[in-house]
Formats: C-alpha cells, structure tokens, sequence
C-alpha cells in the first residue's frame, strides 16, 4: 500500500473542524432565513408597474416594466410577474411567478436571481439561476434557493432545476463569503 496513513487524532481533528464549518454554514442559512420568516402571507399585496394586464380567463394578471410588489415588509422587484389567483370577485392570489432580475428584499437582506416563484398557500418562495443570498456582508451563491416563510429556514443547492429561461447551471456547487469577526 503506497497511500499515506492518516493517524486517529488527525482525522478526528479534520472531522472535527469539518463539522464545525459544516454547522456555522447551516447557522447562517437559518439565520439568514429567519430575517425572512414569520412572514404574513395573509397581508394585503400591493404592486405597481409600468403595464398591467387582466387576463380573465385565464384567472391571471401580467404585470410588466419596474414591477415592485409589496406584502407586509416582503418586497418583489423584477422586470415582469404574471399573477395566478382564483375566485376573480376578490382577486385571491395563490401563486406569483417573476422573471427578468429578480430581487426579493426584506430588512437587510436581499436575494437574487433569474426566477422568482411565490406560492402564497405553501408560503414558500423558490429563486432559481444565478442565485445570490445576501446578510450584512455575508453572501451565498448557488442554483437554486428555497425560503420558506412559514419556518424561517433557507435551502440553497448548486443546481439550478429545470431549464427556466435564462438560468444558468452553476456547477452543481454552492460558494459564499462568510465575515469572520475581528478578535481583538
């Protein structure tokens, strides 16, 4: 045999440290999850754009050109949304799909990317293509990122799914830049 042996207390020691780097990375997916959880998804949602279109029968409206959307301190900005919803005498909102620069923002964080699902009944936003997650500094980057509101907890993974338009495959990897705090 022509490989190195490692000894017990070494690879204890790398397992180790593995794991803690391991948990101050699931730390901060929650932690920078939590900024967006407990959100109210019964709040009232407001939106403004450049066109907006009424799409009856189809139980949708198209929003188009600087769209921003509101709810509560949740805020959508993307270049057009087509708004799903049912029962067309109160408008009752069910699913937001948003594509072209997608920026999904609430207190100090913002997240990224190509397409933007909001399926208010699950109360779960899913970014997918060039993914960017930002928190004070803090960033990571991926495929896809699953928020969901209801239990503050974030999911990031490497690959983009589908072949949504515009979204490119990232390797397959997750990467970030964690702050480390000054010791002195």
């Amino acid at each position: 045999m022509t490989g190195r042996i490692i000894p017990f207390q070494a690879l204890r020691i790398g397992l180790a440290s593995f794991a803690i780097a391991a948990a101050a990375l699931v730390g901060w997916q929650q932690l920078s999850a939590q900024g967006l959880g407990g959100h109210n998804s019964n709040a009232p949602v407001n939106y403004a754009a450049d066109r907006i279109e009424l799409q009856d029968r189809q139980d949708r409206v198209v929003l188009s050109g600087n769209v921003d959307i509101t709810q509560d301190n949740l805020r959508l900005r993307a270049g057009r949304t087509t708004v799903a919803f049912s029962d067309a005498g109160t408008l009752r909102i069910n699913r937001i799909t948003a594509t072209g620069g997608v920026t999904v923002t609430r207190g100090g964080e913002s997240a990224r990317g190509n397409v933007a699902i909001y399926d208010l009944n699950d109360r779960v936003i899913t970014l997918v293509g060039n993914v960017r997650l930002q928190r004070s500094g803090d960033t990571l980057s991926g495929g896809r990122l699953v928020i969901d509101l209801q239990s503050g907890v974030s999911s990031v993974d490497g690959r983009a799914s589908g072949n949504a338009a515009g979204t490119r495959n990232s390797g397959g990897r997750v990467s970030g830049s964690f702050r480390v705090p000054d010791q002195n």
